[in-house]
C-alpha cells in the first residue's frame, strides 16, 4: 500500500494526503497546473517536498516535518518505482528491446538474463516481434507498450503513469486499457494515474482525487464523487452540468433566482437559512408528458443528439435557469421533443445533493 501525505513549498505548492492500495488504480484529477504531475515526481524522488511523510509496502522513502527537518529521504534509485512518462522517453539510439534492459543495468543479471526478462515483458506487452525495432520504426501505442515494459524492468512496488494515453488514437488507447486492467490483476501493486480526462478516470480507476491549485480537495470512488462532490468547486472541476444555489433551511431548498423549493435530505450539518450549492443527478431528472404534483414548467431550447444519446438543454420556468437532461434518442422520440416545446420537468429532491457554496477565492473550499 502507498501512503502520502505532502506538503511542499517550492517550486509548486502542494498540500495532498491519500493512499493506494495494492491492486487498486488511483486518479488524479484536476486542471492544467494543478500540481498532478509534481505529485508523481514527489512521490519518486524526482521533487523534494518540505515535510509529510511518503511510504511504500510499510517503508518509509521521505519523512519531514517543520521541527526536525528531513529525517529520511530515499533517492530515486532506491525508490521502487515504476514511471511511465506522457511521452514515452525512449532512447532513439536503442532498439525495443535494449530500451526495456536499461533499468536492469546494475542488476546483478547476465546479459543473457537481462535480454530474456525484457524480452518476456515484451510479449506479454503483445509486441514481442518488435523487438529489434527502433523507436522510430514504432507507432505511438507501440512505443507506449515499450515504455511501459520499461517501467515494469524491475518489478516496482508502485507504478506510476503520467497521463501515459494522451497522445494515442482511440482505438490505441481502448487496447492499452485492456493491457492495464490485465496486469493490474497480476502484479497487485498500487497504481497512479494523472489524467485529464475525466471519462478515463471514471472508467479506469477505483478512486479519484481531485486536485486544485496544489490542494487535494476531494478522494473518493467516481460514483461517490460524481454524485455528492465535497463542495462547489469539485462539482465544478468534474464537469458536473446542473449545478445550482440555493437557501437551506432545515430540509427545505429554495432554489436561488427562483419560486421552487425542494424537499430534500438534512444531515444536520447545515444551520438554517444557508447558502449552498448543489447538484442533481442524471437519475434524479425525468421529463413528462403532462404536469402533476412535483413537475415544473420548462421549455426545450435545444437537442443535440450524439449517437444514440440525446442531450437536452431546458429552460426552467419561473427562473432564469437552464438544465441538462441526458436521454436515449429513442426517449426522446417518444416525447416528441423538439426546440421551442414546453414539457414538465421533475427533478426529485431525494437526489439532489447540497454542500457548502465556497468562492473560487475561498482558501476554505478546500477542506469543506
Amino acid at each position: 500500500m502507498l501512503s502520502i501525505k505532502i506538503t511542499q513549498i517550492s517550486p509548486n505548492p502542494i498540500q495532498i494526503g491519500f493512499e493506494c492500495n495494492s491492486g487498486e488504480l488511483h486518479a488524479l484529477v484536476g486542471p492544467s497546473g494543478s500540481g498532478k504531475t509534481t505529485v508523481l515526481r514527489t512521490i519518486a524522488g524526482l521533487n523534494h517536498a518540505q515535510s509529510g511523510l511518503i511510504q511504500c509496502d510499510d517503508q518509509v522513502w521521505f519523512e519531514s516535518n517543520d521541527i526536525q527537518g528531513v529525517l529520511k529521504a530515499l533517492t530515486p534509485a532506491q525508490r521502487s518505482c515504476g514511471f511511465l512518462f506522457q511521452q514515452y522517453a525512449l532512447f532513439p539510439h536503442l532498439t525495443a528491446l535494449e530500451n526495456v534492459c536499461i533499468p536492469l543495468q546494475n542488476s546483478g543479471l547476465t546479459q543473457a538474463s537481462r535480454h530474456s526478462t525484457a524480452m518476456e515483458l515484451l510479449l506479454r506487452m503483445g509486441i514481442g516481434d518488435l523487438s529489434n525495432r527502433m523507436p522510430h520504426q514504432l507507432s505511438g501505442g507501440q512505443q507506449q507498450r515499450v515504455a511501459l515494459a520499461r517501467a515494469l524492468a524491475r518489478s516496482p512496488k508502485i507504478l506510476l503513469l503520467d497521463e501515459p494515453f494522451s497522445a494515442i488514437d482511440a482505438p490505441t488507447r481502448q487496447s492499452l486499457y485492456r493491457t492495464l486492467a490485465d496486469l493490474r490483476k497480476d502484479l497487485n501493486i498500487p497504481i497512479l494515474l494523472v489524467t485529464h480526462d475525466l471519462r478515463e478516470a471514471d472508467l479506469l480507476a477505483d478512486r479519484i482525487t481531485v486536485i486544485d491549485q496544489g490542494v487535494g480537495l476531494q478522494t473518493a470512488p467516481p460514483q461517490v464523487l460524481f454524485q455528492r462532490p465535497r463542495n462547489s468547486r469539485v462539482a465544478e472541476l468534474v464537469g458536473i452540468s446542473n449545478r445550482f444555489e440555493g437557501i437551506f433551511t432545515e430540509g427545505i431548498l429554495t432554489w436561488l433566482g427562483s419560486n421552487h423549493v425542494f424537499q430534500v435530505v438534512d444531515k444536520g450539518k447545515i444551520p438554517p437559512n444557508t447558502a449552498v450549492a448543489w447538484v442533481i443527478p442524471a437519475d434524479g431528472l425525468s421529463l413528462h408528458d403532462s404536469p402533476t404534483k412535483g413537475t415544473i414548467e420548462a421549455k426545450v431550447e435545444k437537442i443535440s443528439t450524439l449517437g444514440q444519446v440525446a442531450v437536452i438543454q431546458l429552460q426552467v420556468k419561473g427562473g432564469n435557469h437552464s438544465i441538462t437532461w441526458e436521454a436515449s434518442a429513442a426517449e426522446v422520440k417518444r416525447l416528441n421533443l423538439e426546440a421551442g416545446k414546453r414539457t414538465n420537468l421533475h427533478i426529485d429532491g431525494t437526489k439532489i445533493h447540497i454542500m457548502p457554496l465556497r468562492p473560487i477565492n475561498d482558501p476554505r473550499r478546500f477542506t469543506s
